[in-house]
């Protein structure tokens, strides 16, 4: 799936960050780390930029989290960006012995200054921190990334919290499974965020994630909606779902609020014909 996003002239391939099966999947064959993953997807892409929506912050120590970011990053030839979350899904931290902890924002706020701090000193010099959830001493902040910064995204529906920590670390805010109507509103709320702590608005790029299920005529949305265990009236409300008309036009809609950017989820990543058709039909109409 990576190679033919490549191939087929998408701009990045990202991966969702999760343990457990959800809903009624049989959860075969089990689940794939975010990070190794894009970690062998760096040395067999050559273009695509490469990342994650989103790392959950409770399943790694961010000192860790940086070495292993700065080390993809390396790898891929500085095509890495990192979206951190705090991590919500207790299921998966039940099912695999990690602590899931109830002071989940708090930490997320110390895990990225802490892999930010890290990535930010210069070399020769060490990183300290003394947080109330972790410590660090005389690190020496190693390894560095390719880039010189790489892309930092937050993204949520939080009103309060999420807008003021995008604002303080983000590159980019991402809104995942919203409506147009919550979008420009998550969106305004940002861009307020951004501008009180003396911060460009439009220095953040905004972006949407969606689930995506498009087909030439009404009997292969439906087929591609079965085979993902989803009815086409709900994807049409709650994602990019139709012809591809129909998705170009709802794109278009979410582009009107300020989103430059659209994630795909794709569900049924042995379907490669209907990444082909979203190249060739979809994209080709948004460039």
């Amino acid at each position: 799936m990576a190679k033919a996003s490549e191939d087929l002239g998408f701009d990045a391939f990202f991966r969702s960050d999760h343990y457990l099966k959800m809903g009624s999947a049989d959860g075969l064959p089990g689940p794939t780390d975010a990070w190794i993953t894009l970690a062998g997807l760096a040395r067999e892409t050559k273009r695509i930029r490469l990342g994650t929506l989103m790392t959950a912050g409770t399943f790694r120590l961010p000192g860790v989290l940086a070495i292993q970011v700065a080390q993809v990053d390396q790898m891929s030839g500085g095509r890495v960006e990192l979206g951190l979350g705090a991590g919500w899904f207790e299921e998966e931290h039940k099912a695999y012995g990690i602590p899931f902890p109830k002071e989940k924002f708090p930490r997320l706020e110390e895990q990225l200054a802490i892999v930010t701090g890290l990535w930010a000193t210069e070399t020769g010099r060490t990183f300290s921190y003394d947080g109330t959830y972790y410590q660090l001493t005389d690190s020496p902040a190693l390894p560095k990334p390719a880039q010189r910064k790489v892309p930092i995204l937050i993204g949520g529906h939080g009103a309060k919290r999420t807008p003021r920590l995008t604002a303080r670390y983000a590159d980019e805010f991402n809104l995942p499974f919203a409506s147009i109507e919550d979008t420009d509103a998550q969106f305004a709320r940002v861009r307020a965020a951004a501008e009180a702590v003396g911060r460009a608005a439009d220095d953040l790029v905004y972006s949407n994630a969606l689930i995506v299920c498009v087909g030439k005529d009404d009997a292969e949305v439906a087929r591609r909606a079965a085979a993902i265990g989803r009815e086409v009236a709900e994807l049409k409300v709650n994602g990019l779902a139709g012809s591809p008309d129909e998705v170009v036009d709802k794109i278009g809609r979410y582009g009107a609020v300020g989103a430059s950017r659209i994630y795909l989820q794709v569900m049924d990543l042995d379907d490669l014909d209907h990444l082909e058709l979203i190249s060739s039909q979809v994209q080709s109409q948004l460039n």
